[in-house]
């Protein structure tokens, strides 16, 4: 495996200065940023076919082990807060538990009863997307819930860091990331990692790009979990408005902090209608507003008649 090999290159870079390796390592990490580039259609592809899954309001799920299931764990966590995407539609199964984000689990990333037994027990199938994450790309329990998930007919991605690995294979749409051989041998957390980051990262964004979560660049699904999301998404809706002050605020408590509502209410529309139009069009902002302002427009003969 290309991730478990010994470079020359680095064989002495304990030798070296510690501004040599700092300089080796960025260029280990610019070359992360290159395989993903490489990966992009592959990424594109699997963000499409997860599209479609979640418009079927299937969950997304995420697997992995050690340092990759962490990166995993990491980028399914923060979809709530940025995104408002739902708990109950969202799964993270890494080897060994909860404990294993801090601490090593001996035995975790071999059991690969556990894994089967994980996907059955959360009933994952035909409406389901599953990422599964391993820098080997063979690691038996990220392997076991991508095969078992596949069975029961959930949507399987692989992101590995070598080629032809079993995840890579077995998954419906594999993402193969080629990092190469580490400045540290085996110690994927390194440029497999960041490459894995990255890729998780552009992954998770596009499909909620795609799902009508962001307008205008904009996070128009933040959740107000802390006092800075609760100025930001008064920011936001003050610049999609251009208002601010207290009819902001006061919008965004009518909408129980709903930028999407909020915006609407300020445009003029009563909540109950906001609320439809945006059932309607599956929460898209955009295509609310352009339905609604078509609906206030006259019509082109009534325009004739009055004339």
């Amino acid at each position: 495996m290309n991730t478990e090999e010994l470079s020359p290159r680095y064989a002495d870079i304990d030798l070296w200065q510690p501004s040599d390796i700092l300089d080796a390592m960025v260029e280990g990490q610019l070359a992360s940023v290159a395989a993903v580039r490489a990966a992009r259609p592959a990424i594109e592809e699997a963000a499409l076919a997860i599209e479609a899954r979640m418009r079927k309001c299937g969950r997304l799920i995420y697997v992995g082990a050690g340092t990759s299931g962490r990166l995993a764990v990491q980028d399914g966590a923060e979809l709530m807060p940025t995104f408002s995407w739902p708990q109950e539609r969202l799964l993270l199964l890494l080897a060994g538990g909860d404990a294993a984000m801090t601490q090593a689990i001996e035995g975790a990333e071999d059991d690969v009863d556990r894994a089967g037994e994980l996907i059955r027990e959360h009933d994952i199938g035909p409406d389901d997307a599953l990422i599964a994450v391993a820098a080997s790309g063979s690691t038996p329990f990220t392997l076991a819930c991508l095969r078992e998930a596949g069975r029961r007919g959930a949507l399987t991605i692989g992101i590995a860091n070598n080629p032809g690995a079993p995840l890579l294979t077995d998954a419906a749409c594999p993402i193969f990331l080629a990092t190469g051989p580490e400045p540290i041998a085996g110690s994927t957390r390194m440029n497999a990692g960041t490459a894995q980051r990255i890729t998780l990262n552009l992954l998770s964004t596009l499909v909620m790009i795609r799902l009508g979560r962001i307008y205008r660049g904009m996070m128009v699904e933040v959740q107000a979990c802390n006092a800075k999301l609760a100025k930001r998404r008064e920011r936001i809706v003050a610049h999609l408005t251009g208002q601010s002050g207290a009819p902001v605020r006061e919008a965004l408590e009518e909408a129980e902090g709903n930028v999407k509502l909020a915006v609407l209410l300020l445009q003029g529309y009563a909540l109950h209608e906001a609320q439809s139009v945006l059932d309607e069009v599956g929460g898209r902002l955009r295509a609310a507003l352009d339905h609604l302002a078509k609906s206030r427009a006259p019509s082109l003969e009534g325009t004739k008649n009055h004339s």
